[in-house]
Order: C-alpha cells, then sequence, then structure tokens
C-alpha cells in the first residue's frame, strides 16, 4: 500500500491550476500526434487534472417550434436527425416509484423471459438479494434447458471489468457459477476503459481505479421488455436508495436496439471465461494492452452502428407510419390505443468519441426558453460548464434537486471519499452564489433532497410548456449531467416526449413524489454549521469534480 499512497500524496500535492494547464496543453499535444509510438501512459494523468470543459458551440434554434400550442412532434422531431426514434404507446411506459418495485418487477420478468435476459450495469452486489436475482436467471436458464420446444433462452450481462472485479468476493464470483453451468447460453462481459492503461493503472489502488471511467449504463431488459433506470444491480438500490425507473412492455423495437447496443459494448469489452480468466474476441482490439487510438476508433464503428442502422430502419418505418396514417384518414398515432409517445434513445462514451447525449442535451438546454420549466434532478449536483453556463443564460425556470449531504452516497465513508458530501456543499455553494451574482433567483431554484436512512442517486429532467400542468418530455437514464457523465464513462438514457396524458399524469406523480421531500436552497442554508466546509475540501473539490 506505501506505493500507491505515496502516488496519491503526489498528485494532491502538486495539483494547481498552473501545473494543471500545463498538464492540459501536454495532453492536448499528445492526443492531437497521430500516436507514431505507444507514448508515456503517465501523460494519461493530464486530462484527469484539469476540466477541460469548453462552453458548448452555438446551436442554432429550431423554426416553427415554439409555443405550447405546436405539435409535440414537430418540436422535438430535430432528436430523429440523431438518434432512432422510436414510436410506442404511451399506455406501454410505467414509472416505477420503488427501490422494491424495480427489484421485483426485474426478478418476475427474468423468471418468465423466453429469448433473452440482457442486465448492463455498473456492478452485481454481493449480498443476499443480489443472489436471489441471481438464483432467478439460473431458474430460467434451467427451465429453458428442460423445454424441448424452446431451449433458447440467452442471458447476456454487462458490468464494468475494475468495478466488478473489486475484492475477493465480487461480481464475477457472482456469475461464475452460471457461467460454468450454462456456458453456451450464458456472456458476461466486462468493459475496461481505454483511459486506465500503462504506469496509471499500475499505480491507482484497486479501489481508486474505477475512478477513471467506467461502464455506467443501466439497462435491464426481458424478452420485450425493458427497463432503464440510473440503479445499480446492489441491495441498497432495492430497499432504501432513491432512483428512478422506467418500464417499457412489450416494445420489441426499443428492446433490439439496446440489446444490441449492449452486445456492441460486450463486443469490445474483455469476456469473462469459466476459469475466471478474461480475453478478447477474436480481431478486436484490447482495451489497455493494445493501441489506444485503435482501440477507440474499432470500439466507436462497432456501437455506432448500431446507433446508425437504427436510426435509419426507424425513419423508414416512420414514413411509411405518417403515409398510412394519411391513407387512414389522420388516426395512426393518433388513434385509440394509438402509438402517442415517442422514444429517443440517448448514448454518450466520450473516451470513444461518441458524445450523442451530450449533443442532445445541450440543444434541449438552449431550446428551453421562457416559455418552458425544467425540472432537473442528480444525486451528485456537478453540472459541467457547457450545461452551466445553459442554464444560468437560458429563459426557462429551473427547479434543480440534488442530494442533502446526510443522503449523498459517500455520506460517513472513510477517507478521501468521506469529504465527497463536503465537496458537492461547495459545488451548489458556488453554483447558488453565481444565480444570486447574476440576478436570477426567481428563475433558477436549487432543492435538497432529505429521507432519514435513505440515499439519494435519481437523475434527469421533466419538461413542461406553458400553461401545461403535466411534463411532455422526460429525460432518464444513468447520466448524472456532471463531468464523469459527459467526459469518462459509458452512459444511456432515453428521452420520453409523449402526448399520453396518463403518461404525462404518471412522470409529474413522480416528479412530484421527489420534490415534496426536498427543501429550497436559501443564502442562510450555507451559513449552517453541518454546511461549513473545510478548507482542506474546498481545495481538493476540483479534484472530485472530475472524479466522482
Amino acid at each position: 500500500m506505501a506505493a500507491p499512497m505515496s502516488w496519491r500524496r503526489l498528485v494532491y500535492s502538486v495539483y494547481t491550476p498552473a501545473i494543471a494547464g500545463v498538464f492540459t496543453r501536454i495532453s492536448d499535444r499528445l492526443f492531437r500526434t497521430r500516436d507514431r509510438r505507444r507514448g508515456s501512459s503517465v501523460l494519461l494523468l493530464a486530462p484527469l487534472l484539469a476540466e477541460a470543459d469548453p462552453l458548448p458551440r452555438h446551436i442554432s434554434m429550431p423554426t416553427g417550434t415554439q409555443g405550447a400550442d405546436g405539435s409535440l412532434h414537430a418540436r422535438f422531431s430535430w432528436m430523429a436527425e440523431h438518434v432512432p426514434a422510436f414510436r410506442v404507446p404511451g399506455t406501454h411506459v410505467h414509472i416505477l416509484t420503488s427501490p422494491d418495485q424495480f427489484y421485483q418487477a426485474m426478478k418476475a420478468r427474468i423468471k418468465t423471459a423466453k429469448k433473452r435476459v440482457v442486465m448492463a450495469s455498473l456492478y452485481l452486489g454481493t449480498g443476499p438479494l443480489e443472489q436471489d436475482l441471481v438464483d432467478c436467471m439460473e431458474e430460467a436458464l434451467q427451465r429453458s434447458q428442460d423445454d424441448e420446444d424452446a431451449p433458447d433462452l440467452k442471458v447476456s450481462v454487462l458490468l464494468d471489468y475494475t468495478r466488478g472485479s473489486r475484492g475477493q468476493v465480487n461480481s464475477r464470483t457472482m456469475l461464475l457459477p452460471l457461467l460454468q453451468r450454462f456456458t453456451d447460453h450464458m456472456r458476461v462481459s466486462l468493459y475496461h476503459t481505454p483511459d486506465l492503461r500503462g504506469l496509471l493503472k499500475l499505480l491507482v489502488p484497486q479501489r481508486f481505479n474505477e475512478t477513471i471511467g467506467v461502464q455506467h449504463i443501466k439497462v435491464y431488459l426481458f424478452d420485450d421488455d425493458i427497463i432503464i433506470s440510473g440503479a445499480n444491480l446492489s441491495d441498497s438500490y432495492f430497499t432504501n436508495r432513491q432512483d428512478r425507473y422506467v418500464l417499457l412492455e412489450n416494445c420489441g423495437e426499443v428492446a433490439d436496439f439496446f440489446s444490441e447496443l449492449v452486445d456492441a459494448v460486450g463486443d469490445v469489452s474483455l469476456q469473462l471465461q469459466p476459469d475466471d480468466s478474461v480475453s478478447m474476441l477474436d480481431g478486436m482490439v484490447h482495451p489497455y494492452k493494445g493501441n489506444r487510438e485503435d482501440f477507440s476508433s474499432s470500439a466507436n464503428k462497432r456501437i455506432m452502428e448500431v446507433v446508425n442502422a437504427a436510426r435509419t430502419r426507424q425513419q423508414i418505418l416512420n414514413v411509411q407510419a405518417e403515409e398510412d396514417s394519411e391513407d387512414e384518414g389522420g388516426a395512426g398515432e393518433r388513434g385509440e390505443g394509438g402509438e402517442d409517445t415517442w422514444v429517443f434513445p440517448l448514448v454518450q462514451m466520450k473516451p470513444l468519441g461518441i458524445m450523442v447525449d451530450e449533443q442532445i442535451t445541450q440543444r434541449l438546454l438552449t431550446d428551453a426558453g421562457p416559455d418552458a420549466t425544467v425540472f432537473l434532478t442528480s444525486g451528485y449536483f456537478n453540472l459541467t460548464r457547457a450545461y452551466m453556463s445553459l442554464v444560468l443564460g437560458a429563459g426557462a425556470d429551473y427547479r434543480i434537486l440534488t442530494a442533502s449531504p446526510e443522503v449523498n452516497g459517500f455520506f460517513g465513508a472513510k477517507g478521501v471519499a468521506g469529504a465527497i458530501p463536503a465537496a458537492y456543499v461547495h459545488i451548489a455553494r458556488q453554483f447558488y452564489s453565481k444565480v444570486c451574482q447574476l440576478g436570477q433567483q426567481e428563475r433558477v431554484h436549487l432543492h435538497e433532497y432529505h429521507r432519514p436512512q435513505w440515499t439519494f442517486h435519481a437523475k434527469g429532467l421533466w419538461y413542461y410548456l406553458q400553461g401545461q400542468e403535466r411534463p411532455c418530455l422526460t429525460l432518464i437514464g444513468s447520466p448524472n449531467f456532471g463531468y464523469r457523465s459527459v467526459h469518462r464513462d459509458l452512459e444511456a438514457q432515453i428521452a420520453i416526449v409523449t402526448k399520453n396524458q396518463e403518461l404525462q399524469a404518471q412522470l409529474q406523480e413522480e416528479q412530484e413524489m421527489l420534490y415534496m421531500r426536498s427543501t429550497e436552497v436559501s443564502s442562510s442554508t450555507f451559513e449552517r454549521a453541518d454546511r461549513h466546509v473545510k478548507l482542506w475540501v474546498k481545495l481538493v473539490t476540483p479534484l472530485i469534480k472530475n472524479f466522482f
């Protein structure tokens, strides 16, 4: 342990804005050059020590899409230029509101799955609840094997390599018995970021190596049903850690897309073997032994093939649906039980050169003018500079919800991690001071979530048009709107645009349920004793913003 501890002290001691600037310039020059040689891995520290988050480029406002009385499809149809647009009935979309609902929904659907179970998460925990989930997979696989008429169930699990390999008992050891017993029907993929390599991989301790970048997508798929969430497969997320969860039932096209997306990420990941070793698929570039540019380029190609093929396919299907609707006198999506809801999948994988979610989110925030109200929530309030400038410079009203220190997932942690809640208090105070400095207190409101014995991990937004009591759009999934989500990790969420009043009511109830447990922040909030931030925490906050 001596060497890693000395390395961390060295990093913290030399960190200054001047040094960070030097490191950033070195890294910029390094990565602009065509990797003539493999280069020194220590230079990978450069982008980790300074936030290189430029202000967003100007994005032109759409024409003919303003006003609450305009067509929702017309207002948000620009998303289909970048990502697949899936039309689904709003009655097939259900908002889950509690960890237990989330857990029970997964267990029930695993038990009845006939063709596929696909699970993508940061990690799988090792407690009794997680073991019950694994047992459900085992029962489903055994049932499929015993059924001569339908022995085709496949189970695919995608986790992060670093988090899933931590400790002697870990995600891998939880899944190995299944992999050994059902080798031909079970796949476990472990994504490894290309940024953790060389000297950096050697020096960063196991508990901290996941801060460099992880597989953060949370997708749980059972035949044609799919749950999109920000929740991991761990006991607290099944009991007392509040997140968000949306269940899409019998939405085969959406399920196919996410199944193919997880397969694509799995293909560029390390494959767990029955003897607990790992290997790459034939022909794939190794994430940390191979050339970094080659890995990122091949991974980008494999993943974007899925996104672009689905977008093209959906464009053709949607044109056909519109033509059929016109032929039937305009019934189509407006008819009873019709497809009145649009689902747009958004993917962010900046280490692989994929920035779709970032671009769509920036456009949404840019377009949110005085005719809109946005409720935005994040368990770790750490808006990138680009997102912050859009929030502070736009005309929309914002209600931003974040965790109070006592419901932060790091509250009470040992070592540096224990300072993270206080660091987020410092970040919130800086943001609130900026709001006040700009005179935006009537438009931008900051709230803190409180709930005894619970932690808060919900993220996403709800978008209201002027004069509407219910949201017409929501973002839900894994991103936190922070530096890590944009720059380091693999993320995915969906934008749901709906005219379905029942679904809008569910979204409204979800938003109210979360915000009713909050209090609004004011200048007096930061004067309280429990909001005091020590000087050393303030000094390391720039590091925490980039790593956690």
